[in-house]
């Protein structure tokens, strides 16, 4: 069938082509009985609108991308929430592209975003990014680092103070009285991994007493904190970490159930702190601690450090927005 356009809208509807127009651009112009015909015919033609044709009489893509390592994770899950909630303020819409920490992934779909001529990109990346998005950035389309501090002044970021974070955590499970603590996550090549790391040795080294192992682990998801949570329900009780930060709250989630359900009291004998917070971590096994980012704001901020560089809103004071996280304490650090 021939596809449906303004024309036979307008027709069916009894109004100009211009009114219909105006009601998908500019509905506040059309009066409600005028919309309302029009809604009716194209509810009734099937009417699909041409999005291709408006972006080339805008002259620019009504579009933007979000890329993200992981989608299956509810850390990104929320932020994505956010910047969609924005995006649709302010006229856009989202396409959001998994590439599961795969580098090659991560490259084919900038590619692929680039050639669709996507307004401005948002990229959460494990890994060093940020000649590639400078490359882009030359080319025509902008974009903002989500999850990392940028290096370079040209390219915007969105970032979390994971220095901050991980010594928060680290510096409550001493505070609780943990001597032998286990910093549990990898790999150490991600910035966000290896800032936290750096947090936890900088608390255990004010704290003085205390002694940090790092166990190396990945991936960062739930099995993982199993597997780690039956090799130290394995060890003899002097040679077990008395408390555990886990690097994300996916591995904390494990930890805590395998530790619990293997014999080992949770937080009396091992206390577990997280990272990011997701819903899960609240309704966890046992309830998780965790260091908390700013989810809401989180995705919100990125959404308009991108409109400011393409010109819609007055930039901010700072190419570069850090986030501090909190910590929210639950049962599997609440001693006593």
């Amino acid at each position: 069938m021939p596809r449906v356009g303004i024309r036979e809208v307008a027709a069916a509807a009894g109004v100009s082509m211009g009114t219909v127009s105006h009601f998908l651009n500019h509905p506040d112009r059309v009066s409600a009985e005028k919309a309302k015909r029009i809604q009716e015919a194209i509810d009734r033609l099937g009417f699909v609108r041409n999005n291709a044709g408006r972006q080339l009489r805008l002259g620019h893509s009504t579009t933007i991308a979000y890329i993200v390592p992981d989608v299956s994770n509810p850390f990104f899950a929320t932020i994505a929430e956010g910047v969609e909630r924005r995006a649709a303020q302010a006229g856009l819409s989202v396409f959001v592209a998994n590439s599961g920490g795969d580098p090659a992934r991560e490259d084919s779909y900038l590619d692929l975003f680039e050639e669709h001529g996507v307004r401005g990109m948002l990229v959460a990346s494990p890994r060093a990014i940020e000649d590639r998005l400078a490359a882009i950035r030359g080319r025509g389309t902008p974009s903002v680092l989500v999850g990392q501090r940028a290096s370079s002044p040209a390219q915007p970021s969105v970032s979390i103070d994971d220095v901050s974070g991980g010594h928060t955590a680290v510096r409550h499970l001493v505070d609780i009285g943990c001597q032998h603590i286990a910093f549990v996550g990898g790999p150490l090549s991600i910035r966000q991994v290896a800032d936290r790391l750096q947090g936890a040795s900088d608390a255990i080294r004010e704290a003085g007493s205390a002694t940090l192992e790092i166990i190396a682990s990945e991936p960062r998801v739930i099995a993982t904190g199993h597997k780690v949570a039956a090799e130290l329900i394995g060890r003899t009780q002097g040679r077990r970490p008395d408390g555990i930060f886990a690097v994300n709250d996916l591995l904390g989630i494990g930890l805590v159930q395998t530790l619990a359900t293997g014999g080992v009291s949770v937080p009396e004998e091992v206390a577990v702190v997280g990272y990011d917070d997701i819903e899960y971590a609240e309704n966890s096994f046992v309830p998780l601690s965790s260091v908390r980012p700013p989810h809401e704001d989180f995705g919100v901020a990125a959404i308009d450090l991108l409109l400011a560089v393409l010109g819609e809103t007055q930039p901010p004071p700072e190419n570069h927005l850090v986030f501090t996280p909190d910590l929210v304490v639950r049962r599997s650090t609440a001693r006593g």
